[in-house]
């Protein structure tokens, strides 16, 4: 490994929630994320959630007194704080709006078709994107994602 490297990448992602338990539930029953452990922290609940790529950073659901949902102000429009590739994302569209998840911007096109996005909230309000592009890195599944 080259020592001198001073960031390789992303390690995580922090996700806020005032209730836990019920977006473990939210993450583990509508996006398929793996509960990893679950453990307090400077007085307030963890729960570290996998995706299935072997090589995909880790989701940290951070318990929190106050909900201040998060997204970003684009110009006066709210833009997702986060995007998760989908590999089928139609599969991944069409499957959210069945569960009930609250769609914010429908699927939609960029660049010639070269990528698709749809924006959607999780339970406590955070602005999160569904993404597919002909750039997405190919990757492994870990142990026991795959049918």
């Amino acid at each position: 490994m080259n020592t001198r490297l001073l960031l390789t990448r992303v390690g995580y992602a922090y996700i806020p929630t005032t209730d836990i338990e019920a977006s473990i539930r939210w993450y583990t029953g509508n996006l398929e994320l793996r509960l990893i452990d679950k453990f307090e922290d400077r007085g307030s609940a963890i729960a570290v959630l996998h995706y299935p790529h072997k090589n995909a950073i880790a989701l940290l659901l951070v318990e929190t007194s106050e909900r201040r949902p998060l997204e970003i102000d684009r110009n006066g429009t709210p833009f997702p704080v986060m995007a998760m590739n989908c590999p089928d994302i139609e599969h991944t569209y069409e499957t959210l709006k069945r569960r009930g998840v609250e769609i914010v911007r429908e699927l939609s096109s960029l660049g010639e078709g070269k990528a698709r996005f749809f924006y959607f909230r999780d339970n406590e309000g955070n602005l999160l994107e569904g993404a597919w592009s002909v750039w997405d890195p190919e990757d492994e599944l870990k142990d026991g994602f795959a049918e």
